[in-house]
């Protein structure tokens, strides 16, 4: 196979990984598991694969990080918990679509964050992306309304999956500084165990358990362990060596569309022609402020971005 072509493929491979996970997080809401248990179970036992790996490769950087770092690693784990909490609650109120495409608008939260907190001025371009993604959200909100989402109570779940975004931006924000000191391998883990640990205990006092699913319940959660946790995330990773953060990032976009593909053929989710029109406005905004943040930022910016993209 030519090698040029190889990450092309990873790339796109990942984002069909990626574009399962709604779909399975789905099935395993409509087989009664709650929204908690699958959060905690997919973190949970993805960081139980990583631990063996991680601390033979790693074992020495992982004891070796800082106590600040440490309460660093758990805030970052926090927020990436508290994403997981409120985007896989969202899929059981309104549509894949409209979960998918709002939860993507986390770059859009990124760059207003870094606006307001680090007084990073954003570009025209930036501000022309946010402004198409704002309106977007807001078509589908207002298609949502009108009945145009298949869910139970679709504001509710468009809500959710825009906290979804707005907590993957600030498990970005934080992971970013901590990323400038501790690797990779050692990174994920702390993160994916602090989240763990906190989606397991809320799971808990919810009076929720993993104990007593379907059996197909526990496959679907291994599946997104697997699948969009590690070999997704993991495919991104890789691909952004050998391409641009924007490729990555702007090709990480397609899943919603993978998403809404494969929800109209398993669950005939319909999409509404302004749910639809609103989603492509959507997905327009993100990849105009992407292109824009690329140009404007250093290219450690960009990648770490595509990185917060990944996580769905």
């Amino acid at each position: 196979m030519n090698r040029p072509t190889v990450p092309y493929l990873i790339l796109i491979a990942g984002v069909m990984i990626a574009s399962t996970a709604s779909i399975m997080i789905t099935v395993a809401l409509n087989l009664g598991v709650p929204p908690l248990t699958i959060a905690a179970g997919r973190i949970a036992l993805a960081a139980l694969i990583l631990t063996p790996i991680a601390w033979a490769r790693s074992g020495p950087a992982i004891r070796h990080v800082s106590r600040r770092d440490l309460w660093l690693a758990l805030a970052t784990g926090a927020c990436l918990a508290a994403h997981f909490a409120t985007w896989i609650s969202s899929l059981a109120y309104t549509s894949v679509a409209s979960s998918t495409a709002l939860v993507t608008t986390n770059p859009v939260f990124v760059a207003l964050a870094t606006w307001l907190i680090f007084r990073e001025r954003p570009s025209p371009g930036t501000w022309a992306g946010l402004l198409l993604t704002v309106g977007g959200s807001l078509m589908i909100g207002l298609s949502d309304s009108g009945g145009g989402s298949s869910g139970a109570a679709p504001l509710l779940g468009d809500g959710l999956a825009l906290l979804g975004a707005m907590t993957v931006s600030g498990y970005f924000l934080l992971g970013r500084r901590l990323r400038a000191r501790v690797a990779l391998l050692p990174y994920i883990w702390l993160v994916y165990t602090a989240a763990a640990v906190g989606l397991l205990g809320a799971m808990a006092l919810a009076g929720q358990s993993l104990l007593g699913l379907p059996p197909l319940g526990y496959l679907l959660i291994l599946g997104l362990a697997v699948g969009p946790q590690l070999l997704g995330h993991t495919a991104f990773n890789w691909a952004i060596k050998y391409l641009s953060p924007t490729l990555v990032t702007v090709a990480i976009l397609g899943e919603p569309l993978g998403s809404a593909g494969m929800a109209l053929v398993i669950f005939h989710q319909t999409l509404q022609p302004f749910q639809l029109l609103g989603g492509a406005i959507l997905l327009t905004g993100i990849v105009v402020a992407t292109l824009a943040e690329r140009w404007a930022r250093p290219p450690i910016t960009a990648t770490l971005t595509a990185n917060a993209v990944a996580q769905k």
